[in-house]
């Protein structure tokens, strides 16, 4: 299971609770409620509990099927994105857990009623039918990639699920010179690296709300060396800066002493090359931090706006943060349509243009074999994952 939630490790849960996700409807959840499978914590289980229905589950439990058919849910996802990988949680479901599931995707609006999504017939299966064990994590990579908002997820024939977690890259539709929050996890923004998460992740520093308690933020460890600690943000888009929050919301004896930003333009960058970068520039120098304080920073109070890709929240020398604002503007790129303007050649046209970016035979013809992509970020993704399935002759 470790080598499997390793894969998964620089991905999102696009479901979860916290980052919006919601359950729109299901076909039955006598036992146990269908909102349960989103929380964002572990399922428990008290063996003494019980409800006029029967066993109180920490999940989504419908009843002993009796008639034709199979138990579906449908969510919207907290963000839209392409799934990489899922975990069926049946943890503490032994004697009632479905045997088999699968999970359907598909793009629809954002208001679009589980009524109606129920009726849509265009659901692609991101994961095929597969077996589940009872009382476990299982884990699978999604068998075919591409942007959705909506999931649904299948029992055969019934029984219970405790969580569901859709491992992903967040998607969202973003609007050039409308002003966002550049720094939002849901607007695909990911913190990238971290010195220390020892206390809170980084990825917290990112998510919707404020949070509900300290735990809810990034913290790192007591520091006690000469060092400061940092994190580095993945922007949802080159963008120009408009004002700063720093929030150090229920962080009262552990806020940083000071804190600084710094801002970076280069939107092909690693997590390992940038962290080693030495020409960051300063958004705003080392500031008095406060405790449990929302630190603003108005246009006027920036040394420099960007355009930037990244940026880096250094705390001085350590300490948590709640949350990270960064409203801004992103810049107006050309959208450049690869799978219309590939798909209008011949296929060996199509070959050909694919082996002016890799000369590689064996990688060309595996993408092609893939071939038609629904959309450019499938396409991309394809090439990442054909090339790493080469052996080095092929390189």
């Amino acid at each position: 299971m470790s080598l499997m939630l390793a894969s998964f490790a620089d991905c999102v849960d696009l479901a979860a609770e916290g980052v919006g996700g919601h359950v729109l409807a299901c076909s039955d959840d006598f036992f146990a409620e269908k909102e349960n499978l989103l929380k964002d914590a572990p399922a428990v289980f008290d063996p003494e509990a019980f409800t006029e229905r029967g066993k109180l589950m920490d999940g989504w439990e419908s009843r002993r099927k009796r008639v034709p058919g199979n138990d579906w849910l449908i969510l919207r996802l907290g963000v839209a994105g392409v799934i990489r990988g899922f975990d069926i949680d049946t943890s503490h479901f032994l004697g009632n857990h479905p045997p088999f599931s699968k999970v359907e995707g598909l793009v629809a609006p954002e208001g679009a009623t589980g009524t109606e999504l129920a009726q849509r017939t265009d659901w692609v299966t991101l994961l095929g039918e597969v077996p589940l064990k009872a009382g476990s994590h299982n884990l699978f990579a999604a068998s075919h990639l591409c942007r959705v908002t909506h999931l649904r997820v299948w029992m055969f024939p019934d029984g219970g699920i405790a969580r569901l977690r859709a491992y992903g890259e967040p998607q969202p539709a973003l609007l050039p010179r409308a002003e966002l929050d550049l720094a939002a996890l849901t607007n695909g923004a990911r913190a990238i690296a971290a010195s220390d998460m020892f206390f809170g992740h980084k990825d917290s520093l990112l998510a919707p709300g404020r949070a509900v308690n300290m735990g809810g933020g990034w913290e790192t460890r007591r520091r006690r060396d000469a060092g400061n600690d940092w994190i580095v943000v993945r922007l949802a888009g080159r963008g120009r800066l408009l004002r700063v929050v720093a929030d150090t919301h229920h962080f009262k004896g552990n806020f940083p002493d000071r804190i600084s930003l710094h801002g970076l333009d280069d939107a092909g960058a690693s997590a390992f090359r940038i962290e080693r970068r030495a020409d960051w520039v300063a958004v705003f120098g080392e500031t008095k931090a406060q405790a449990d304080h929302a630190h603003e920073f108005g246009r006027d109070a920036l040394e420099s706006a960007g355009p930037f890709t990244h940026l880096r929240l250094s705390v001085h020398p350590c300490g948590g943060v709640s949350r990270l604002r960064v409203w801004g503007v992103l810049e107006a790129e050309a959208a450049v349509d690869l799978p219309a303007i590939l798909g209008a050649m011949s296929v060996e046209e199509r070959r050909e243009a694919l082996l002016r970016c890799c000369a590689s035979a064996a990688w060309a013809d595996g993408v092609l074999a893939g071939w038609p992509y629904l959309d450019r970020t499938a396409l991309l993704l394809a090439t990442d994952e054909v090339w790493w399935t080469l052996g080095a002759a092929d390189w």
